[in-house]
Parts: structure tokens; sequence; C-alpha cells
């Protein structure tokens, strides 16, 4: 059934659009989003609508428009278009402020999951190694730069499939493609990452589970949980948004492809 549309356009330009959104937790405050794979966070040059903000004026149109940033209302922080998981906005000034101090001061807790090629030599590790705008390809993020920002990513492993990990990330500084130029500078990009991680596809011997991979049109990342303080009574909030259903397909295939390969040769169980 079609939306009807709830709010005028905002004085400021964006219209509201009818976007239907996962919505987690919300109070007076602030709303949990769980953001689908493919939405973009804000307006920017090649996406001038279907963005959060659009979906967020439709839903809460009347509240944003009180909010002083008149370009990106309610935005704290983002997520790439093609990462799914949780995100936080604010709904007044004052928890915007509150919310992005966290962020600055690093008080904000959030752990993604990465499937990524390979398999970490360690179950578990580290990575403090500068990023900045990679000096021949505008495009990407990288060591290569002549502007390094401190940027730092924990990880562990979750579960080894043969030529694949399912990793647990914890970003402790939040870079632009933080954990994505991490992992291959690593050497264990994300599936589906085109731009950091290419075709490694085509190195996995199954068939179908090659195809499987060649068709994961987003780099394989979730935003996992965030834990942060109430921007106003304080209280500690931990929200966690569940694997989307590309994710868990693919996930469930690898399952099965590790479970075959493992049995003892003469089981010809189906």
């Amino acid at each position: 059934m079609e939306l009807e549309l709830r709010y005028r356009a905002p004085d400021f330009g964006l219209e509201p659009e009818p976007i239907p959104l996962s919505i987690l937790y919300a109070d007076d405050d602030l709303v949990v989003i769980d953001k689908p794979a493919g939405m973009v966070v804000h307006p920017a040059p090649g996406h001038p609508t279907g963005t959060l903000v659009h979906a967020l004026l439709y839903h809460f149109g009347d509240r944003l428009l009180a909010l002083s940033d008149t370009t990106r209302p309610g935005i704290v922080h983002r997520l790439d278009k093609g990462t799914t998981g949780v995100i936080l906005a604010a709904m007044t000034d004052q928890a915007h402020t509150a919310l992005q101090r966290q962020f600055a001061e690093r008080t904000v807790l959030k752990h993604y999951d990465a499937l990524v090629y390979g398999r970490p030599a360690q179950p578990r590790g580290s990575i403090d190694t500068p990023l900045g705008r990679d000096r021949n390809d505008r495009k990407k993020i990288s060591v290569n730069t002549g502007q390094p920002r401190d940027a730092r990513t924990d990880w562990k492993q979750q579960e080894a499939f043969p030529g694949l990990t399912l990793l647990r990330v914890r970003p402790r500084t939040g870079r632009t493609h933080q954990i994505r130029a991490h992992m291959a500078h690593l050497r264990h990009p994300l599936v589906g990452d085109e731009l950091y991680a290419g075709r490694q596809w085509k190195g996995i011997p199954e068939r179908g589970v090659r195809s499987a991979l060649a068709r994961f049109g987003r780099p394989a990342l979730h935003a996992r949980s965030i834990e942060f303080d109430h921007p106003t009574s304080g209280e500690r909030l931990r929200f966690e948004a569940p694997l989307p259903a590309d994710l868990e397909q693919l996930l469930a295939l690898l399952r099965h492809w590790r479970e075959r390969d493992s049995r003892p040769s003469g089981d010809d169980r189906a």
C-alpha cells in the first residue's frame, strides 16, 4: 500500500519521502535505525534523494524541522551506502551535540560483522595505521596518503570457512572506509567490495560458492551493535541489529560447503 506523506517540504529544500524504516528504538531525544543496504545516509552529489535524511523527514519531520542543521538534520554519524546495521539520529540539537561529543571522545562502542577473504594468521589482532585519501585513486582511502589521520581497528575471528573468515570488528576511530581500508591493507579485503577487493571470488574453487560471492553486490559489512550514553538520562544503552538476509544466506551457503567438505570420505549423505 502506498504511504501518504505526512509533512510539507522543509524550507531548506529537502523533501520528505515515504521510505520505510526499521526503527529499533525511539524517544524524544534520539532514534536508532537498522539501515538497509543501498541507502545513503544524507544527500550528496549523485544521491540527491532516497537517503536516510529523506526517510527521517517523513517519519519525524515535525521534530527535525526544529533542528539547526538544515542540510543533514539528525545525522550524528554515517555508514557507507552498502553497509547495513545500527545507526543513530538525534531528535534535538542538545542530543545531537551530546552524541557527537561522545563520538569525538571515542566513548561510543561499535561492533561490526565483516566477511573477508583469506584467514588472518592470528585469531585476533589490531591494526593501528593512519589512513587518508589515496594518492593515486581519489575514490579510495588507504595508507598511501599525503594526509594521514590516526586510525585503529580491532578484530577477532568469529567463524572460519575455506578461503574466507567472518570477523567481529571494533573500530576505535571513525575514519571514512576505515574497516574496508584496514582489512584491504591486511590483505583480507571484504567480500563484495569491488573498490578494495576486486574479483577475489575468482580464487574460490567451489563453483556454487564462487558464483554466490560474485553476485554479492556490496561490501559484506554489518554494523552489529552500538553502545553509548543516553544524551539526557546518561543511561548506558546498547542496541543490536540482526544480520541482513543476503549475508545470512551467504553464510548459510558457506557453512554447508564447509560441513560437506569436512565429512569423511565415503560419507554420501545428502
